[in-house]
């Protein structure tokens, strides 16, 4: 297969794929190409959307590649759709993501000591929102359970990894400023019987 070919190879992936695709699920693709070499590939073409300007950029999330909308142009999406916003996190859930992204992984028990109230409810919403995670068992007495962050974390907050995390006094900033990974783009304006999902929008850091 030639370079251009596997760009195109590539590129399709990309735009069919909701979630980051890692290197490794791009090589099953690609017979003849290693990792570095996509990795290039993915570069070239990143570098292409960014030079031409285009509405389309690559970024890597959680250790994979996305493609998502450019920022630039997300004043131009929310005029055209009308926009939902999901539920947020509540305070007291993002106090509790932030010490189980920051010291994980630990027990409930740990948790509750460190935010001296009861977290059965906020461990049960992050939960099932998958940001965390049963990641194994305390040797210790009772053997509880010990909680982490997910992929989905990473996604969620567009990191590439924990490396990432800002300092923790400002982990709720870096909240706030992630709004458009949690925002579902629903209902054209015109025809108001119509719905239609937009297409991600999500801001370059």
């Amino acid at each position: 297969m030639s370079e251009n070919n596997a760009k195109s190879v590539i590129e399709a992936i990309l735009f069919s794929s909701e979630k980051p695709i890692l290197l490794e699920q791009l090589k099953k693709a690609l017979e003849g190409y290693d990792n570095n070499q996509i990795r290039l590939i993915i570069e070239e073409l990143a570098a292409d959307y960014k030079r031409d300007n285009r509405g389309i950029r690559i970024v890597e999330i959680a250790g994979g590649f996305q493609m998502v909308t450019s920022a630039d142009f997300s004043p131009f999406l929310k005029k055209f759709y009308k926009v939902r916003r999901l539920e947020r996190l509540s305070r007291q859930a993002l106090e509790t993501l932030a010490i189980i992204a920051y010291k994980q992984p630990l027990t409930k028990s740990e948790i509750e000591l460190l935010r001296n109230v009861n977290a059965d409810g906020v461990m049960a919403s992050l939960l099932e929102k998958n940001l965390i995670r049963i990641c194994g068992r305390k040797k210790v007495p009772g053997r509880p359970f010990v909680y982490g962050t997910t992929r989905h974390f990473l996604e969620h907050f567009g990191l590439k990894s924990l490396d990432e995390l800002p300092k923790m006094e400002d982990f709720s900033q870096m909240a706030v400023s992630k709004d458009t990974r949690i925002e579902e783009m629903t209902e054209r304006e015109e025809p108001p019987e119509e719905k239609d999902d937009a297409e991600k929008i999500t801001q370059q850091n």
